[in-house]
């Protein structure tokens, strides 16, 4: 990290006792300013439990100045976004957007947290849209299995309650509860107002004060609530339900975030399991046992948890477990080596790097440090971390992990017999303490590092200049085509390898795409899963398979020094995989695993359904995943024949976003991957593809599942990716979708309807769609499916106003300006601009293109897009109890 992260920040605390914190960062044109108040779920009293998180959405519903909806509104017609989130110990409130527009946006967000209306029919409406959320919760077993972990943590602290409130606590919250809530929490004195963007700290702080400085608000005192008084023990709870994998958390009283073992349990979670290289991936994933796992540590003041988690088919619970055990009882016991400790720490440290970014969570850090009692503590986070030895986090392990302090959920499939109680999570426990860990730890992986080494030291071999287009640096090779731009300043350097999809699946092919990327990263030639995992991950960075529906990709966001490095090894993955026949069978039974899964989904699942009506499941409407039955019939010589076709057609295109020159970023990439693939083929050029139409088939496709909610997606014919219209179809997602978007208001703020409501412009490229998604109470979707059509209707028979037109322009356009604020964005906008659209002139572009929109183009696709018949509709419907 080049400079501190509170480097030119400027901090004033008001004579009202709220504290303002601005820091000048010029990226982008724009800002982003928080308001951090201390009023979170442990701040509630359990007989208002949940209320935190009532008042952050009733004070969107209106001030004096500004009726329901305008909040939003007004924002948007402004170019920014906003939104807020409730937490443990705070409620934040952000808003983003164009920095000409400082002062009005914090104008707005300021109304909107000083002097809510609260009324009370509002507070009505909303409490069943919280009601929908939390019935939405309820339908995702690792959120369920998560908060349950707590209950069985703690037994007095407030952090083992249900975080977003019980339904029948919700339903009764009166407008004086809220209102006397916001009273006794929202004071100056727990407020801290933070600002990041490019505007003169002087002018901001100006503003702020303005803005702030008159707010004047008694503190009442308020009870913190009791301290865990009881003895941790091991306790464990089984729940199940109609889902495909079992979810299983388990976890340990841990310290808070100012203990100065905080950050010595982030670097054991990372170690455990940040990357393919730590050590529970290795135990689980790598064999097949689990096809994801996870460890963090979170804390507030005065306590925290330490959780693991995994999802896995049940019968492989026992074996999970002790495989847990065994890392947890490793770590504890006996240093890690410097290979693992390295590889840990370089990621972490790149990971603290990249929450920096953004504007807005920059800013979230800053208020979130001062909250904690010192915002300078952001300054220490790397180097404390670079502090931690070996020998430290074996003894803050053993301190902390504790195997008969272990608590453990879990969610399992209705029809599985598998037991889980606290003797045998005891007993899994014991079981796996004793077992050796078999990891693969490589003592370096020096060998592809040292041939790039090598060759990054001879002379130039490719004597040509890159061609310049709007700040990208192109630099044509035979095979290949690099491009490179300069972006930020955290020493850091994203860069990924594409290729373009040529070969359209089917149902009989369904996922063959997706394992071969997957097995791709078993392994190359030359150094096995578990090296070519940690040479990666040494850099800073893990290696980020993407697989969209037009183009796949392999990429790393890498410390800057060691691009070199990780351009030849994702080279090395893309040309050279080794695909042995064991990794590619265990790829395959967690890609079945996958595939099934996805029926667990409320949201990916219904769209998935839609998009298979829509394209008689083929192309487009092909599961990205597969299904469980395709998948199986895949061998490793199918895997084979779709990697020789893959690399058969097209060129690679190679996108790097970095803090460096631009020449020197694609000439380091260019020496780094002639290096590597100097005996590969030369792929010779080819067209970008067929650009005839995949044109949207009606029809119904539904399930039934066991769920508090019914989901509903509905595809309509819409303009595709290159598309002249596309400007238009997303300025009526503009206009229908969002926070004050035409659904948002008519179906969840007035009806009460649901919790989601989406509103999408889909543009692949040989496609596109308007997309809705609604989610909703079992009774009542024929009624939202009605209303969700006749909003629609109206869309197809009325052009929408002048100012809905005005106003989405104003976001699209604010989204624009504000959209570089990290290396991975602006990679990610050259890679679309060059593989899917027009070329690199697009990068210039985009803003014109919206601002160029009128109400008749938007009529006009709306007219051609919404009839009802026309339509391809997914519905995971949940049973309605008789």
């Amino acid at each position: 990290m080049s400079q501190a992260p509170t480097s030119g920040l400027r901090r004033e605390q008001l004579s009202n006792g709220l504290t303002l914190l601005v820091q000048r960062r010029r990226s982008v044109p724009g800002v982003a300013v928080v308001t951090h108040v201390r009023a979170g779920f442990l701040d509630e009293a359990d007989e208002v439990a949940g209320i935190s998180h009532v008042v952050e959405h009733i004070l969107f519903k209106g001030t004096p100045s500004l009726a329901p909806g305008q909040l939003a509104q007004r924002t948007k017609a402004l170019g920014g976004s906003l939104n807020a989130y409730t937490a443990y110990d705070r409620t934040v409130y952000f808003v983003t957007g164009p920095a000409r527009h400082a002062a009005e946006l914090i104008a707005l967000q300021a109304d909107q947290v000083r002097n809510p209306t609260i009324d009370a029919d509002e507070l009505s409406r909303e409490l069943g849209v919280i009601i929908q959320e939390a019935r939405r919760k309820l339908d995702t077993p690792g959120a369920v299995a998560g908060e349950t972990l707590h209950q069985l943590l703690f037994q007095t602290h407030r952090i083992r309650r249900w975080r977003i409130g019980e339904e029948h606590v919700l339903e009764r919250f009166t407008r004086a509860d809220v209102a006397g809530y916001h009273a006794s929490r929202y004071l100056p004195s727990r407020t801290i107002v933070a600002l990041v963007g490019d505007l003169d700290e002087d002018a901001a702080l100006d503003i702020l004060r303005a803005t702030w400085g008159d707010w004047e608000r008694a503190a009442p005192p308020i009870s913190i609530g009791p301290g865990e008084t009881s003895p941790a023990s091991v306790r464990a709870r089984r729940m199940d339900g109609d889902v495909v994998f079992a979810d299983l958390v388990v976890g340990w009283r841990a310290p808070g975030i100012l203990d100065d073992d905080a950050p010595v349990l982030e670097l054991a979670g990372a170690a455990l399991a940040l990357g393919r290289g730590a050590r529970l991936p290795q135990l689980l994933r790598e064999p097949g046992l689990a096809t994801d796992v996870g460890a963090s540590w979170y804390g507030v003041a005065d306590t925290g948890v330490f959780a693991v988690g995994a999802e896995l088919g049940p019968a492989n619970l026992d074996a999970v477990l002790e495989a847990i055990a065994t890392a947890m009882s490793d770590i504890a016991r006996r240093e890690v080596g410097a290979a693992e400790f390295q590889r840990a720490q370089s990621l972490l440290l790149a990971r603290v790097g990249r929450r920096l970014e953004r504007f807005q969570s920059r800013a979230v850090a800053l208020a979130d440090a001062e909250a904690l009692g010192d915002v300078t503590r952001l300054d220490r986070e790397q180097e404390q971390i670079l502090a931690v030895t070996p020998a430290r986090l074996r003894t803050v392990a053993e301190r902390w992990f504790d195997l008969d302090a272990i608590s453990g959920v879990a969610y399992v499939p209705r029809n599985s017999d598998v037991p889980f109680d606290e003797d045998s999570l005891r007993r899994s426990m014991r079981s796996g303490e004793h077992q050796s860990l078999p990891l693969m730890v490589p003592s370096a992986a020096a060998g592809t590092a040292e041939e790039v080494e090598r060759a990054m030291g001879s002379p130039s071999k490719l004597h040509r200049e890159p061609s310049i287009a709007h700040g990208v640096h192109h630099l044509t090779l035979p095979a290949y085509d690099i491009l490179a731009a300069r972006f930020g300043d955290i020493g850091q350097t994203t860069i990924t390898l594409y290729r373009p999809r040529m070969m359209r699946e089917t149902a009989a092919t369904a996922g063959l795409a997706a394992l071969g990327l997957r097995s791709m990263l078993r392994g190359t030639d030359r150094l096995d899963t578990a090296a070519l995992a940690f040479a990666i991950e040494s850099l800073g960075g893990t290696i980020s398979p993407s697989l969209g529906a037009d183009v796949l990709g392999l990429g790393a966001t890498v410390l800057t020094e060691h691009l070199h490095r990780a351009a030849a090894l994702l080279a090395s993955v893309l040309h050279r995989p080794r695909f042995a026949e064991e990794s590619v069978a265990i790829e395959r039974g967690l890609l079945a695993e996958d595939a099934r899964a996805v029926a667990d989904d409320m949201v990916r699942f219904p769209i998935q359904l839609a998009l298979g009506v829509a394209f008689d499941d083929a192309g487009y409407g092909v599961p990205t995943l597969g299904t469980p039955e395709s998948v199986q019939t895949f061998d490793t010589a199918a895997v084979r024949r779709w990697h020789h076709a893959m690399l058969g057609h097209g060129r690679t295109t190679i996108v790097a976003v970095g803090d460096d020159d631009p020449a020197r970023i694609a000439e380091t990439i260019a020496i780094a991957i002639d290096a590597d693939t100097i005996d590969s083929p030369i792929v010779p050029p080819a067209a970008n593809g067929d650009a005839s139409r995949d044109v949207i088939t009606p029809g119904s496709r539904s399930a039934t599942r066991d769920r508090q909610q019914s989901a509903l997606a509905m595809l309509f014919p819409g303009p595709s990716r290159r598309s002249a219209d596309r400007f238009a179809a997303e300025t009526w997602s503009a206009i229908a979708g969002g926070l004050g978007g035409r659904l948002f208001e008519s179906l969840r703020s007035a009806r009460s309807l649901a919790y989601t409501v989406v509103a999408n412009s889909w543009q692949r490229r040989r496609a596109g769609a308007l997309l809705t998604y609604i989610a909703t109470a079992p009774e009542r979707l024929d009624e939202a499916r009605g209303a969700m059509l006749g909003e629609l209707d109206r869309f197809r028979h009325e052009p929408p106003s002048v100012e809905e037109v005005e106003r989405a322009r104003a976001h699209l356009v604010g989204e624009v300006e504000l959209s570089r604020q990290t290396a991975g964005a602006y990679a990610g906008e050259i890679a679309d601009a060059w593989l899917l659209g027009d070329g690199l002139a697009e990068l210039g572009a985009l803003a014109a293109g919206y601002r160029a929109v009128t109400v008749d183009d938007v009529h006009a696709v709306t007219e051609a897009a919404f009839d009802p018949a026309a339509r391809a509709e997914g519905v995971v419907a949940a049973a309605v109890a008789e």
